[in-house]
């Protein structure tokens, strides 16, 4: 295995994904939007060429038995928390995997392999994508050993201390793409926008539109 070498780890919830949609989509319809966002990270990985291994972190194998997922994807259990489940990712990593750990999350359907081939290009021990709001949508962990996460809040500047205090450099990576997730209505509006794949597709078959002179979204009540 060489020091360069990647592997992408995407944590993944079904159950009662992205609650605060609840408004606009129902829960059926959120959770297969979740599955349609996962499938569009997958993508924007597998057509970077740049990621050795995709391991799918999931709470809950019954969520997503019965979705059929790429030969080379390995869907791993951990009941545990997101900072717990990914902490001991990595700690396992450091042990088994000689190259590089790289976290992205799963709601990212505007994400292509241009951002991917550009954040995972840049060479600090620890590269950042921040999300809205002070999150962190996508980590790139050179040194797994010496790394761990704390998600929720401001974690982008939680992970900045964290590698600071590790002695480790960072880069920023930048990106409107990498920084849009889909957490409330209004985002869905860029997802129709800028949505390339199965994500916007799937809102437009459950009967959601742009209003293009208002830039609100338009429901179709009799879907």
């Amino acid at each position: 295995m060489t020091d360069d070498a990647i592997r992408a780890v995407i944590p993944f919830k079904k159950e009662n994904a992205k609650s605060r949609l609840s408004e606009v989509l129902s829960e059926t319809q959120r959770q297969k939007l979740a599955l349609c966002m996962l499938f569009d990270v997958i993508s924007a990985l597998e057509k970077s060429g740049k990621v050795d291994e995709i391991d799918i972190l999931n709470s809950s194998f019954s969520s997503i038995m019965n979705t059929e997922f790429p030969l080379n994807i390995n869907v791993l259990l951990n009941e545990k928390s997101l900072n717990d489940a990914l902490n001991e990712y990595l700690q396992k990593s450091a042990k088994h995997w000689d190259g590089t750990v790289f976290i992205i999350m799963a709601d990212m359907p505007l994400v292509t392999e241009k951002q991917i081939i550009e954040l995972t290009n840049m060479t600090a021990d620890i590269v950042i994508a921040p999300g809205s709001g002070g999150g962190t949508n996508a980590l790139l962990i050179r040194n797994p050993e010496k790394f761990h996460v704390d998600y929720y809040g401001t974690s982008f500047l939680d992970h900045l201390r964290i590698a600071k205090e590790a002695g480790l450099t960072v880069d920023v990576y930048d990106s409107f793409l990498v920084s849009t997730d889909m957490d409330e209505p209004d985002d869905l509006v860029e997802l129709l926008i800028h949505g390339q794949g199965r994500s916007a597709d799937n809102l437009r078959s459950a009967g959601i539109s742009l209003d293009t002179k208002t830039g609100k979204l338009e429901l179709d009540k009799n879907r």
